[in-house]
């Protein structure tokens, strides 16, 4: 079993990975699974059930409309966001679907789509999709989870016990960070390096070099689209967006916090995850990096290196890549990068982390630093509960990400004052965070049921 760096970083839509993403990737699925079968013709009506975090949050996350595309022929990596509003739009008006926009079908959203408030037992956040025939018969169902970062796996792969579908053999195979850095150690290598040379196990480094400048184009370009809007999001909180008047400011060098010297980039790398979370909270195009609710972090502070050292080569970007992707497979194989499963410590945390580590890798940190700055991220963000208000993805999440964007540098920092030498390792922190969500109540994990989501609300 293996996981590639283009597992924990897509491109996709947003405003949620685990809630948008995935539930649309499992909807085409379904359907390729119909004309795989020869059964698409033969399809009447098409019923959706959405069960636990997918149902309490699935409004706000856009999880209904997400599903809706995918039956359309729709994936994250490829969809016309502009367009499918219209044919979504045009879809629940008519009350008419063109099921791989071909096969039309009735489809009432309000009959047809069952949000049902309860946990399915593998994991919180579960889909199911039923197809029947002209005489109601059953002619294909399906159930789907969404395990966090898009990851999607179907009742086959719960069965078999296994979230991975790779059996891709890699050269230097690791399942905690003791073992990363053992192999560091033992061949003498980077963790770049050695991710490198287990990427090469599906890629030409070629390719992975240019998918990875891809990933990183498409960072930039959502930044970019963040610094361009403004208004106010939808979903009903009014939620301003700030990223624009605040880059005007900073460009302007206006309103300066006390010493422009200490707070200037610090002010830059809030922006630029406000610039990814406010263009993510309104369906935008973002990477997945390794979830959407977490998506702002790792573009931050990568900009924010290369925007202030002037070092943007093809080598450095990789580099990060590589070993903030190393860091989010230890906590996707040990632990969770999903907010359903253990709260938000599993996303914002894990890309702190991610964060941490590819900062200190292309400020020529040891495999030993890189860890330890990842450690240093992943732990002061232990316990951080998911509680988004009125289930969007806009408060506390998008501020949350540049508060952690910040983290992860200061995490990088104190790790490269030190020599790697630390009381507390990070596949202990990973373990901790997995045992922290085992603890956590569910009202804390992505359900707008606790915290931050019903305290705010004033009657």
């Amino acid at each position: 079993m293996a996981l590639s760096v283009f597992d924990l970083f897509k491109i996709g839509v947003g405003p949620s990975s685990s809630h948008t993403v995935a539930p649309m990737r499992a909807a085409y699925r379904f359907v390729q699974v119909l004309k795989e079968r020869g059964d698409l013709q033969n399809i009447e009506q098409v019923k959706i059930f959405l069960y636990g975090s997918l149902s309490s949050t699935g409004i706000g996350h856009g999880t209904d409309k997400a599903t809706i595309l995918g039956l359309m022929g729709n994936e994250p990596e490829t969809i016309d966001i502009a367009e499918s509003r219209l044919i979504l739009d045009q879809a629940l008006v008519t009350k008419k679907l063109k099921v791989d926009g071909t096969k039309l079908i009735d489809f009432d959203a309000d009959r047809d789509i069952t949000f049902i408030d309860e946990a399915l037992a593998y994991h919180p956040n579960a889909m199911k999709i039923v197809a029947y025939d002209k005489h109601e018969q059953e002619v294909y169902a399906n159930t789907y989870y969404s395990i966090g970062g898009g990851f999607v796996l179907d009742e086959s792969h719960v069965n078999h016990g296994s979230f991975i579908e790779d059996n891709t053999q890699i050269p230097y195979p690791f399942q905690t960070a003791k073992e990363l850095l053992a192999l560091c150690k033992k061949y003498n290598c980077s963790i770049s390096h050695l991710m490198l040379e287990n990427e090469k196990s599906w890629r030409t480094e070629d390719e992975i070099r240019t998918k990875i400048i891809e990933i990183w184009k498409a960072m930039q370009t959502c930044i970019q689209s963040g610094l361009e809007h403004e208004g106010v999001l939808e979903g009903g909180l009014n939620v301003k967006r700030r990223a624009k008047n605040i880059h005007q400011r900073l460009l302007r060098k206006e309103n300066q916090n006390l010493i422009e010297t200490t707070f200037n980039a610090m002010e830059w790398v809030n922006l630029f995850a406000l610039a990814v979370n406010e263009e993510n909270a309104a369906g935008g195009r973002v990477v997945t990096a390794p979830t959407n609710g977490a998506a702002g972090i790792i573009p931050a502070v990568l900009s924010y290196y290369v925007n202030f050292s002037k070092d943007e080569s093809e080598d450095t970007i990789v580099k990060f890549f590589l070993s903030a992707a190393a860091v989010g497979i230890l906590c996707k194989l040990n632990a969770s990068i999903s907010g359903a499963e253990v709260g938000c410590q599993g996303e914002v945390g894990s890309a702190c982390a991610m964060a941490s580590a590819g900062l200190a890798e292309i400020l020529n940190g040891t495999p030993e630093q890189v860890e330890h700055a990842a450690e240093i991220g992943l732990e002061h963000n232990l316990g951080l509960t998911c509680d988004p208000i009125g289930g969007l993805v806009q408060v506390p999440c998008i501020e949350r990400n540049a508060i952690a964007a910040v983290k992860a540098i200061n995490a990088a920092q104190m790790a490269l004052h030190g020599d790697g030498e630390h009381h507390v390792s990070l596949d202990k922190v990973i373990q901790t965070m997995k045992e922290t969500g085992k603890d956590m109540s569910d009202k804390y994990k992505e359900t707008s049921k606790g915290g931050l989501a019903v305290n705010s609300i004033e009657c």
